[in-house]
């Protein structure tokens, strides 16, 4: 059985808040069930990293949670957010506290490739 979960934020529209949900929600419960977890930001929805979006995007009927409220529970939990280079190429610097690495394209092909890892794409 694969040990680690890698998510990759790369098409999701970070205005369409059903779009963040499910990955958010995913990665928390694979590390409440104590998989190793990663979400990368990278493409489009490297915006999501950016302070000051996150905490923008309102979530469910009475908008008292948001997406930053999200990302801060499964980093709670155990999630490791991090942000590809061209991610930042694209959105600029000034990323939230949970955001804890920068990787490249290389890094997100080897752990793709790594048997012991499972890929969910948004």
């Amino acid at each position: 059985m694969a040990e680690k979960l890698l998510i990759i934020l790369a098409t999701t529209d970070p205005r369409n808040v059903l779009q963040l949900i499910p990955a958010l929600s995913q990665a928390t419960v694979a590390a409440a069930m104590e998989f190793k977890v990663e979400v990368i930001f990278t493409g489009y929805s490297g915006e999501v990293a950016k302070k000051g979006v996150a905490d923008a995007l309102p979530v469910g009927p009475e908008k008292t949670k948001t997406i930053y409220d999200m990302i801060c529970e499964a980093h709670d939990a155990g999630v490791k957010f991090k942000v590809c280079t061209s991610a930042l190429e694209a959105w600029g610097n000034g990323l939230i506290d949970q955001v804890e690495e920068t990787v490249g394209g290389a890094y997100l092909i080897s752990e793709a490739m790594d048997p012991g890892t499972v890929v969910f794409t948004y």
